[in-house]
């Protein structure tokens, strides 16, 4: 079994920063994407930004130049750097990982709140 285990997040004002972990574990022989996707109150999931295991990234236009992902394949580790947090940012963060040996399953964690407080 693969387990996720999310760290960081919490309130925050806005303008200010958090930083997002999610290490994997268990089962593991390699890691295809990774990514992170948002839940607010009354909306649909959304993605937020994803990387491919050679490390090219895509994120949603709503957090361009504000956040950024990266990978430690070393770790199975995979971050996300918020900056210039909104109000809207508001959501509990999810991620996710694609296991190319168990079929390409995808595995999600339990998620973390961040809330931006206006």
């Amino acid at each position: 079994q693969v387990q996720l285990v999310e760290s960081g997040g919490g309130l925050v004002q806005a303008g200010g920063s958090l930083r997002l972990s999610c290490a994997a574990s268990g089962s593991i022989f390699s890691i295809d994407a990774m990514g992170w996707y948002r839940q607010a109150p009354g909306k649909q999931r959304e993605l937020v930004a994803s990387i491919t295991s050679r490390g090219s990234t895509r994120s949603a236009d709503s957090v361009k130049g504000r956040f950024t992902i990266s990978r430690d394949n070393a770790k199975n580790t995979v971050y996300l750097q918020m900056n210039s947090l909104k109000p809207e940012d508001t959501a509990v963060y999810y991620c996710k990982v694609v296991l190319p040996a168990l079929g390409y399953v995808e595995v999600w964690g339990q998620g973390t709140l961040v809330t931006v407080s206006s």
